[in-house]
């Protein structure tokens, strides 16, 4: 298996076609091959899947609704942001160690980077289906395709030293269901009372880096208590 195999480059809102293409060039320099778009602007799409030379990766794109079902299959999901002014509530590492944790995840694992709209970058609500982020240290404001690129080249620059992480974590598809179930245990309690509550406990599950056997043990315990409480309300 070739190193970056099991990684996804996943673009968000794109909406510039040169943008598309300058990533997926970055991935076919340094071996990547998964790209991923989460509802792109249409006529981008269409115009970088049709440019002349576009290549495998950008006519074997995966195009997707919505994020949660283009990082299902992933056991980890690194957002990328800029910051700017932004406050973020999760841990945020540079490019240069956090390119090193994801090419050690690699080995064990599917592994999912993000990139948001051009504009924008990652909402609120993207990130909070990102175990963390990651951040490339420049002063100004770097262009999509050339984020793609450093990404990848932090993430293959150095080889793996060490053993890779003997437990499996659990793929995102199963911390979504353990959310959607969390989620719905705390309304049938009363807990939940703001709009935001979906995105904090979103990310709340995501920092547990649950391993995929002890995801399974919680999907479990919370059937079971709605069912508890089901069966009371009778």
């Amino acid at each position: 298996m070739q190193p970056l195999d099991q990684l996804r480059v996943v673009l968000v809102n794109t909406r510039n076609p040169l943008n598309i293409g300058a990533a997926a060039r970055a991935m076919h320099n340094f071996g990547a091959h998964d790209l991923r778009l989460v509802a792109p602007y249409k006529v981008a799409y269409e115009e970088a899947r049709s440019a002349v030379q576009a290549g495998d990766i950008l006519q074997n794109a995966k195009n997707f609704e919505r994020l949660a079902d283009a990082v299902a299959d992933c056991t980890l999901v690194v957002g990328t942001t800029a910051l700017r002014h932004r406050e973020l509530q999760h841990s945020l590492r540079p490019i240069e160690y956090g390119g090193q944790i994801i090419r050690k995840r690699l080995s064990g694992g599917r592994v999912a980077i993000l990139f948001g709209s051009e504009k924008f970058g990652l909402s609120n609500d993207d990130m909070s289906y990102c175990h963390w982020l990651t951040q490339i240290g420049t002063e100004g404001s770097m262009n999509l395709g050339q984020a793609v690129a450093v990404c990848l080249y932090e993430i293959t620059r150095r080889p793996v030293t060490g053993k890779p992480e003997a437990r499996l974590g659990a793929p995102a598809q199963d911390l979504e269901r353990l959310t959607e179930l969390l989620l719905h245990a705390l309304e049938r309690s009363g807990y939940l009372h703001t709009p935001s509550a979906e995105t904090k406990i979103r990310r709340l599950v995501r920092r547990l880096n649950l391993p995929a056997h002890d995801a399974e043990v919680w999907h479990g315990i919370f059937r079971q208590i709605l069912w508890k409480i089901e069966q009371n309300e009778q």
